[in-house]
């Protein structure tokens, strides 16, 4: 997990905006911001930290809260064209001469403005749940009615930050969240890190006004429009943009959140990646063949009672450490520690042995004795934790070891023929709750 990039600060005119910058990717990426964001409290949140990562990962991504949000300046709210001039500052101040662009909501908006007027300094354009016009006019039968949008706007000011359905409308934004309390609570506190309750009315005012349609016949870069079908606020913009702009390859994905980061956002960050760089981003393995051990102090307990809980703890800390260097020295993974023993994972079945004879000679001079058991098969990958039949293998031969015994399924004792390493037969067993019968071999060399 990275750090969260430090705040820096453009000049745009007397105007602060607030900006990060994080990767190191081949081309930029400056992503537009919804209705109101904090680039600090965006990396508090897991589920927005992942989204922010995974565009980072193949580009250098520029980030900004615009003005009267967020870090920036809180000043009036502006009209399209002066936050227009706050992005060409954050892209002068982080040294970008041209840059892929990624608009959502009314920063969509923002983002056909500054394509439109700045063709030279954009090399492709993404949109994502966002709209050329967001109102009702004679010629767009889709918008929403002015007086509506008004009145939610009164609504906005009056409960501002209390993450509550007549501040910004939930259950539209996130129906499946929007009666989740923990949800609705952190909500309320974006809302408020965010924007004034007076900002936040002004805002919605001031989307009233916007109207860029005229602009998308003029967009002449490489553009992706991609939304959520059942994204009722947003999914109707999203066709106009993609009916109007000269060539735009255009997404439907499923879903009915509107917050790019909640929901599957792999489905939307995959296709971004693809359209920006050529290439699909290939899935994160969620299976991998290794071979587990799991090692066991024999005795434990009675020598934790014999010792003291004191030094049974200093000499544990001693094995912890002399197994962890075991690990590492024979190219393992150590998992996790198991109170008195260890599970690890390695990717040839000869070090996963010669590791668990060299962590149980380690750990005699401590008087500790240790009992290993290795088997070789598919494990389910958890992220820092692994699951699956083949780990059950492997605990339940381990259980089967005597003292100072290193024990291993037929599997592993196959996988090593020819390394010079001897078995001995111990013969076939039941492992509990594992089907049919296993052969165990003991290591003897």
């Amino acid at each position: 997990m990275v750090e969260a990039p430090e705040i820096r600060y453009a000049k745009s005119g007397d105007v602060s905006i607030a900006y990060q910058v994080i990767g190191d990717g081949p081309f930029d990426l400056v992503h537009v911001p919804m209705f109101v964001s904090n680039l600090e409290l965006q990396w508090e949140d897991p589920a927005e930290r992942r989204y922010f990562e995974h565009l980072a990962s193949f580009c250098r991504l520029i980030m900004f809260d615009k003005r009267g949000t967020g870090l920036s300046d809180r000043v009036a709210v502006a009209t399209l064209e002066q936050r227009m001039d706050d992005l060409r500052a954050v892209m002068d101040d982080a040294g970008s001469q041209r840059a892929a662009v990624f608009g959502s909501s009314e920063g969509g908006a923002l983002s056909i403005l500054f394509t439109a007027t700045y063709p030279e300094r954009v090399s492709a354009l993404v949109l994502y749940g966002a709209y050329a016009r967001i109102t009702w006019a004679p010629d767009y039968a889709d918008g929403i009615p002015e007086e509506m949008w008004i009145h939610g706007a009164r609504l906005i000011e009056e409960n501002w930050g209390r993450g509550q359905e007549g501040g910004l409308p939930l259950h539209l934004l996130a129906p499946d969240l929007a009666d989740d309390p923990a949800w609705r609570k952190a909500h309320g506190r974006w809302e408020r890190l965010s924007a004034t309750p007076a900002a936040a009315a002004a805002l919605q005012q001031m989307i009233v006004e916007i109207d860029v349609r005229h602009l998308l016949s003029a967009i002449r870069v490489p553009t992706l429009v991609v939304y959520r079908t059942a994204d009722l606020g947003h999914a109707a913009g999203s066709r106009y943009l993609a009916a109007n702009i000269p060539g735009a390859k255009v997404v439907e994905l499923p879903g009915n959140t509107y917050f790019p980061y909640l929901g599957d956002q792999d489905a939307i960050l995959d296709e971004v990646e693809e359209f920006l760089t050529g290439v699909r981003p290939v899935p994160a393995p969620d299976r991998a063949l290794v071979t587990v051990v799991f090692t066991d102090i024999v005795s434990s307990t009675e020598r934790a009672a014999a010792l003291g809980d004191d030094a049974w703890t200093r000499k544990l800390d001693r094995h912890d450490a002399l197994v962890a260097r075991e690990v590492e020295r024979h190219r393992g993974r150590k998992i996790n520690t198991t109170g008195d023993g260890m599970l690890a994972t390695f990717d040839g079945p000869g070090r996963a042995v010669r590791c668990a004879q060299a962590i149980r000679e380690a750990v005699r001079p401590l008087g500790i004795e240790v009992r290993a058991g290795l088997h070789t098969g598919e494990i389910e990958l958890r992220g820092a934790d692994i699951g699956g039949i083949a780990v059950h293998i492997g605990q339940r031969v381990s259980a089967l070891a005597g003292p100072g015994e290193v024990l291993v399924s037929s599997t592993v004792k196959d996988l090593v023929a020819g390394s010079g390493i001897t078995f001995a037969d111990r013969g076939s067993h039941v492992l509990k709750g594992v089907p049919d019968e296993w052969r165990v071999f003991a290591v003897e060399n």
